[in-house]
């Protein structure tokens, strides 16, 4: 039944993230980014602690692995993660987005060999990290119509890349970013490997990092707006409450269960779902630099793993 369950979850997780691509997009037209992230943890950690209390599954740290893997999730999972990703759907599309953020799995085996294995990388392993690599730069690479104006809200200290790059270039950057933390942020949770329940360790991190986003903000210098209009509520909740609570929840449950590469195996799940609802919500459309740069990241991935992937071919056939 547990694989079951797992499966489920997985659906949940790609759906969930999928859609909140295009929701952040909506939200973006309003709000100062890092002032949106912190906004989607503060619904995201009240909605998560209020549940499990309710329910009296509300664990408090107890031990010092306890109190780190909060850390941990939230300084990568939760801070280092939106920071870049919302800074970067600035610039690009969530379709866009998403697909550089299908390179997590790959990235993923990297940081474990480095960080957990300690015996580092085979040749063909590099191989494939190097073939994820190269399709980020295919979505990434300068474009000759690109805009000449920065979009609102971005930061000044950015426009000499945004000159350089073009829009779908610098997001792709950021984005790429953003999967370095998450890659590097899963690798070290699993090492933590804390006693502490992985639903209350998800609301504590999402609240940590809430306030952390908070504090960049006003770093920042961002202006303190609250929601306005139906949609931007809307975007507001969606990622709040389902890419947020529900999804870091599913994310964080897979992850203790089947380990930090299975559980980040759904951003190949993720751009079919975000390119859906970019495309039914949005108008938008994939370019074919991204579904090339896809394709090249799905081989980084086979490469990585192709005796887990023969093995399963194998029993698939039995």
């Amino acid at each position: 039944m547990s694989r079951y369950q797992d499966a489920g979850l997985f659906v949940v997780l790609a759906v969930a993230w999928g859609a909140g691509f295009s929701a952040i997009e909506v939200g973006l037209e309003t709000i100062p980014p890092i002032l949106f992230a912190g906004f989607r943890f503060d619904i995201g950690a009240v909605v998560t602690v209020g549940a499990l209390a309710a329910l009296g599954r509300l664990d408090l740290p107890q031990t010092r692995a306890d109190w780190a893997a909060i850390a941990v999730a939230a300084a990568f999972l939760v801070f280092g993660n939106v920071f870049f990703l919302f800074f970067g759907q600035l610039y690009t599309s969530g379709s866009v987005a998403s697909v550089v953020y299908s390179l997590n799995p790959v990235l993923t085996v990297g940081f474990a060999a480095l960080l957990l294995s300690g015996d580092g990388l085979a040749p063909r392993d590099a191989a494939g990290i190097v073939l994820g690599l190269i399709g980020v730069v295919l979505i990434a690479r300068p474009s000759p119509t690109a805009a000449t104006e920065p979009p609102a809200g971005a930061p000044d200290v950015l426009d000499g890349a945004f000159a350089t790059l073009g829009p779908d270039g610098l997001g792709a950057a950021l984005v790429f970013c953003a999967v370095i933390a998450v890659a590097a942020g899963s690798v070290l949770l699993r090492r933590v490997d804390a006693p502490m329940a992985s639903l209350p360790t998800t609301g504590w991190a999402m609240g940590l990092g809430a306030i952390m986003l908070h504090a960049a903000s006003l770093g920042l210098g961002e202006p303190i707006v609250v929601p306005s209009g139906t949609w931007t509520w809307v975007a507001v909740g969606y990622v709040g409450v389902v890419a947020s609570s529900v999804g870091y929840g599913a994310y964080f449950t897979l992850m203790r269960r089947r380990g930090p590469f299975t559980a980040n195996l759904v951003s190949y799940a993720v751009p079919p779902v975000a390119a859906v609802t970019g495309w039914a919500l949005l108008d938008e459309a994939l370019p074919p630099a991204a579904v090339a740069g896809f394709g090249c990241i799905l081989a980084g991935f086979l490469v990585l793993n192709r005796k887990v992937v023969s093995e399963e071919l194998r029993r698939l056939r039995a």
